[in-house]
């Protein structure tokens, strides 16, 4: 029997690699002999590095860059798969979990390091990219990034501008002459699953800058220099940021690697799967098993668990989907192609007591799912005339 396990990673809990370690773990007590297949999926958000870098058996890479706040020094880990390609998650060097939630700081929080990774990487002689830009801490339309990598922001005096959100009001010229330039002989793939425009009331600053520390009294501050940055782009580069979806992404990060490197915005799930070779993965598999945290309505909208299930529908392997909770409308997803749902939850609890037995949680889930799975099995061949224990 072959089986593949693809889950994404169960936020507050496990990574994707470790519910594929208790996956199989507790498969293996069923079936004998057992083909596992593991291949842990993400996004463009956390654990896309650890996600790609395993399917395709690449390397890890450490550099020491710039924080999401100037002064902040971090490690930042990055993966290189294929011996060419460069996999970057911007919140390993400019995320909000990276700092405390008393001290987010949108006007003074910079994409800096994250330029500082692809510098690093192209040092090393990578000239192809794929970033995720999930889970940043930043509202500076990627200025930081773009000024580790050449471009200059003029403020009215000629000087250059800060780091930060805050900057942006002061930007008077973008001047794209010292860009790096090694940036025009690459390729750079950016995972973005959200499509707001960089400013606006479905904007950058005013859907995403709250969780980030966005107030009534910055909120100003941020969306006029927001204002100020895309018209400059546009007045630099011919391209009207209003008219990109995924442009806001990241604080408008998104912005800055399409109007001053050339980026292509990419769905998240179909890029990974594509980078992974999963349509390969998954040839004479028996049975997919993916999951996240939380299944619901929204589900069928790029995450994870529907985008296996529509790679496997035509190919005719089975799906089905482990996962920590389900919400109203997650029977939306068996019309993609996920057969069943195995919730992780198994008796009334608070949130934390589920976080706490979280391991047992999952393990019991797989377990019941595996029973029923091999029922299914001897169901099938006695239908046949060959009711044989498995």
């Amino acid at each position: 029997m072959k089986i593949v396990l693809a889950p994404d990673s169960f936020k507050g809990t496990f990574s994707s690699l470790e519910v594929i370690e208790h996956l199989e773990e507790v498969a293996r007590r069923h079936f004998s002999p057992l083909e596992v297949v593991k291949v842990p999926i993400a996004d463009g958000g956390e654990g896309t590095v650890d996600a790609l870098v395993t399917a395709a058996k690449g390397e890890y890479r450490t550099v020491e860059v710039m924080g999401p706040l100037p002064g902040m020094r971090v490690k930042a880990k990055y993966g290189i798969i294929y011996g060419k390609t460069a996999v970057i998650e911007m919140a390993q060097a400019s995320g909000l979990p990276l700092i405390p939630a008393g001290k987010r700081d949108p006007l003074n929080a910079t994409t800096y390091g994250t330029g500082e990774i692809i510098k690093e990487a192209l040092d090393e002689g990578i000239r192809d990219f794929i970033i995720g830009i999930g889970g940043s801490a930043t509202n500076d339309g990627g200025i930081g990034a773009a000024q580790a990598l050449g471009v200059k922001f003029l403020d009215r005096s000629g000087k250059e501008v800060g780091f930060g959100g805050k900057q942006l009001q002061f930007i008077d010229r973008i001047i794209l002459d010292d860009i790096d330039p090694r940036i025009k002989e690459s390729t750079i793939t950016v995972i973005c699953d959200v499509s707001n425009p960089l400013t606006g009331p479905d904007g950058a600053t005013a859907v995403y800058g709250p969780q980030k520390g966005v107030t009534e009294e910055t909120f100003g501050i941020l969306e006029s220099g927001m204002k100020n940055y895309e018209r400059l782009i546009k007045e630099t580069t011919g391209m009207d940021m209003s008219m990109v979806p995924g442009s806001g992404a990241a604080g408008g990060l998104g912005a800055a690697l399409v109007a001053f490197f050339g980026a292509v915005l990419k769905p998240g799930i179909d890029t990974v799967l594509d980078y992974v070779r999963f349509d390969e993965l998954i040839e004479g598999a028996d049975l997919v098993i993916t999951g996240e945290g939380r299944i619901d309505g929204q589900s069928v909208y790029g995450k994870v668990p529907v985008g296996i299930a529509r790679r496997c529908k035509p190919k005719g392997v089975k799906v089905v989907a482990v996962v920590g909770g389900m919400g109203p409308g997650a029977q939306r997803v068996y019309e993609c192609g996920i057969s069943g749902i195995m919730p992780t939850v198994n008796a009334p609890m608070s949130l934390d007591e589920a976080i706490a037995r979280a391991e047992e949680l999952l393990k019991d889930a797989a377990d019941r799912m595996f029973r029923f799975i091999k029922l299914g099995m001897e169901l099938k061949q006695c239908e046949s005339g060959k009711l044989v224990k498995i």
